[in-house]
């Protein structure tokens, strides 16, 4: 049987002899299929044209490891166009092309030729049919592996959405924990209102997010020894952590001059100076105030800050600005003092850019911030910064930290 050499001129022959041929050498079935398929792909524009192809089988060395293996070639007449080495790797059972030959394939040794069955070799419709139900047990199988597949997938995708979800309520209890903490903690850092016999001030302190509680916007306020009250309001550059712990040191400073008993107009300048050699990047805006409960009379320092607002118990407003330059800018320093005086029923708000500037135009909000402090101004001193705030947060296009303080002079019966 081995080897086989026939020349055939029809692909119905030619499909004939490969499946007997492989039938007895007992190739697995898909694999007749496949070389069948294979080798009539091959031959069929030759067969087509009225030219014969000659089939070969034998037993040879393989050229890579010298194992022996069953080679079909396929040979065919001189054609214009040969098949291209890229077709033959694209057929059913990719092939080869060696000199004289239109194709080639090498299969596994096949075993010794089957005995002779009773009746003979099977009818082609027979192997046909054979490889047929081959196919569709194929199918089968590949489709009840498909239906797993997608079944465990399934599975796997309902424990990694259970997991994520789990993850993702791990991570918001994290971060309102993170939250929580870190707003107890700038809690702690910021001192309670001053209490003194005419005066009442509240504040309110808003984050630019959830997820940073924590920011640059702060504030301090203490008692002199002569008996005036000391107002510091802070707006370090950045968020988080980092830009809390630079508008503290901020604070700080100006605290430990105020004490000392340096003048508040030199104050920013002297903050600067001490600052600066330790952090070269600080960048903050100051507004410092001083005032007299007794009398209500209060001046002013600024650098780089929004200016105070001024609210008549009347109702007439005005914003009373300083001019000046921050901390970590060119020639820092408030340029001079501001000096004027509540009268009972006066309101002074002081607040950072981001009650203003929450709409990205400063003048817009200045305005509505006149408004509101209007509208506020006889409401509890603890409830007048939260509903000034309220009203200009609105509408946000630009969060930012922000702080609002005010101070009210109060009448002479309630003092």
């Amino acid at each position: 049987m081995i080897p086989h050499s026939t020349t055939h001129h029809s692909l119905p022959g030619l499909r004939t002899t490969l499946r007997r041929l492989a039938h007895q050498l007992d190739l697995p079935v898909e694999q007749r299929a496949r070389l069948a398929l294979a080798v009539t792909q091959v031959a069929a524009g030759e067969l087509g044209a009225g030219r014969s192809v000659t089939l070969h089988a034998s037993r040879e060395a393989d050229p890579q490891d010298g194992e022996e293996v069953l080679t079909v070639r396929l040979r065919t007449p001189l054609a214009p166009r040969p098949p291209s080495m890229q077709a033959l790797r694209d057929l059913p059972l990719p092939a080869e092309r060696l000199p004289g030959s239109a194709a080639v394939w090498r299969l596994p040794h096949p075993g010794p030729p089957l005995p002779a069955r009773p009746g003979g070799t099977p009818a082609t419709t027979e192997l046909l049919e054979e490889e047929l139900r081959a196919a569709v047990a194929r199918a089968d199988t590949l489709a009840e592996d498909h239906k797993r597949l997608k079944h465990e997938l399934a599975e796997t995708n309902s424990g990694v959405l259970a997991l994520y979800v789990q993850l993702e309520e791990r991570d918001e209890q994290l971060r309102r924990a993170h939250g929580q903490m870190l707003r107890e903690l700038e809690d702690a850092l910021r001192p309670s209102p001053v209490r003194v016999p005419g005066l009442e001030m509240a504040v309110h302190y808003e984050p630019a997010g959830t997820d940073a509680p924590t920011g640059g916007d702060l504030y301090d306020w203490f008692l002199l020894p002569d008996g005036r009250v000391h107002i510091t309001l802070v707006d370090a550059l950045g968020h988080g952590v980092t830009s809390t712990r630079s508008a503290l040191n901020v604070t700080h400073a100006v605290r430990t001059l105020a004490l000392e008993g340096h003048p508040l107009e030199s104050i920013v300048a002297r903050t600067d100076e001490i600052l600066l050699p330790f952090d070269r990047d600080l960048m903050a805006t100051v507004l410092l105030m001083r005032i007299d409960p007794a009398s209500g009379a209060f001046s002013l320092a600024n650098g780089s800050h929004p200016p105070a607002l001024l609210v008549r118990e009347d109702g007439s407003a005005e914003f009373r600005e300083v001019r000046g330059r921050g901390i970590g800018y060119p020639l820092p320093g408030s340029e001079q003092l501001l000096y004027d005086e509540l009268a009972p029923g006066d309101l002074l708000v002081l607040y950072t850019d981001g009650l203003t500037e929450s709409r990205r135009d400063p003048r817009e909000g200045e305005q509505r911030l006149l408004e509101a402090a209007r509208a506020h101004r006889h409401l509890p001193i603890e409830k007048i910064p939260g509903a000034i705030a309220a009203d200009m947060h609105t509408v946000i296009l630009h969060p930012d930290d922000t702080v609002a303080l005010t101070v009210r002079r109060t009448r002479e019966d309630s003092a």
